[in-house]
């Protein structure tokens, strides 16, 4: 591996995660003037990104997708003169430089397998989240054989076919949803005896012919071997256990936050969820968060972009005091 020691140009923030969350604030420090440099990972993409249709997003009464919302958040950042790499950050540790400590980021690129440093005043966390396992048997070892985690990815495999979603929140309901487009039959699992998705969603999946709802189980195994055969359910009442033939089995049951890299720098609670104030700063003099790595009530498109433009205006005054030019 060719690592290389020498820091890159001092930026005045630099971003972690190219979400709504870490574009918003990108949008809010280039605009101010701030010199940006937005880190996107090359292997954990948002989730907004692989949402096929948001329809509670203010602005879209038809709603827009994910992708597409995306594309117009980086092309506005663009203009104000973010600059945009891809890698994966290794490690986020103090640098000292005279009287004035600044923050140096390893940031490794998947492709060349080289390291790269870069010295920033400031850094925004945004690294969202990724879909959450449910940790049962036959689930690793059959990913990508029949075990999914995105439905617009991987729906297309299923046309004509029969398939599980393990789930009972509004990404599961939506997922479901678009998997009636190409699965023969949709069944939902889900541990409770309702559904915590928004109510015009449970209205629209009770409505589908092609989606059968299943409450009170929960999956406790995937079988197969070369690919996806069933699954079994145990009955949350009655423990009585039952199998379920398919042929995919889709999970959303939450998201787990990026924040493995962080571990020892800022605090984090039991889930890796980051800690932090009002105004989006963390423990760690310098490094604030938003987004979906934040622990937080609500995890919205919305509230990722107010917590980008609050995490945007902290640093903004954080770097300008560090420069002395701050207005007060």
């Amino acid at each position: 591996m060719n690592r290389k020691s020498h820091p890159q140009v001092l930026y005045d923030v630099i971003i972690v995660g190219g979400g709504p969350a870490g574009l918003t604030a990108s949008i809010y420090t280039s605009r101010a003037r701030l010199k940006t440099l937005l880190v996107q990972s090359e292997f954990l993409p948002s989730q907004v990104a692989i949402t096929e249709k948001i329809e509670n997003y203010p602005g879209f009464p038809d709603g827009i997708n994910g992708f597409e919302l995306i594309a117009r958040f980086k092309k506005q950042s663009t203009i104000f003169g973010t600059e945009f790499i891809f890698g994966e950050v290794e490690n986020i540790r103090v640098e000292e430089k005279g009287q004035q400590n600044m923050w140096q980021l390893s940031i490794k690129d998947g492709l060349k397998g080289e390291i790269k440093k870069y010295d920033c005043l400031s850094v925004i966390i945004a690294s969202g989240a990724r879909p959450r396992k449910v940790g049962i048997t036959g689930e690793d070892k059959l990913i990508g054989k029949g075990v999914s985690y995105c439905a617009i990815c991987d729906g297309a495999f299923f046309r004509d076919k029969d398939v599980i979603v393990v789930g009972g929140g509004d990404t599961a309901v939506k997922e479901a949803l678009f998997l009636t487009g190409f699965a023969k039959k949709v069944t939902l699992i889900h541990r409770r005896d309702r559904l915590r998705a928004t109510k015009i969603l449970q209205e629209r999946i009770s409505a589908n012919k092609k989606i059968e709802l299943v409450f009170n189980s929960q999956v406790i195994e995937i079988v197969g071997e070369d690919k996806v055969r069933a699954v079994k359910l145990k009955n949350t009442k009655t423990e009585k256990e039952a199998i379920i033939s398919c042929d995919g089995v889709f999970v959303f049951v939450g998201l787990s936050p990026n924040t493995d890299f962080l571990k020892g720098l800022v605090a984090l609670d039991e889930k890796g969820y980051i800690i932090a104030g009002v105004d989006m700063g963390t423990q760690a003099k310098g490094i604030f968060v938003c987004g979906d790595c934040r622990k937080k009530l609500l995890f919205q498109v919305v509230t990722a972009c107010g917590d980008g433009a609050t995490a945007a205006f902290s640093a903004r005054q954080y770097v300008e005091d560090l420069k002395g030019i701050a207005y007060k």
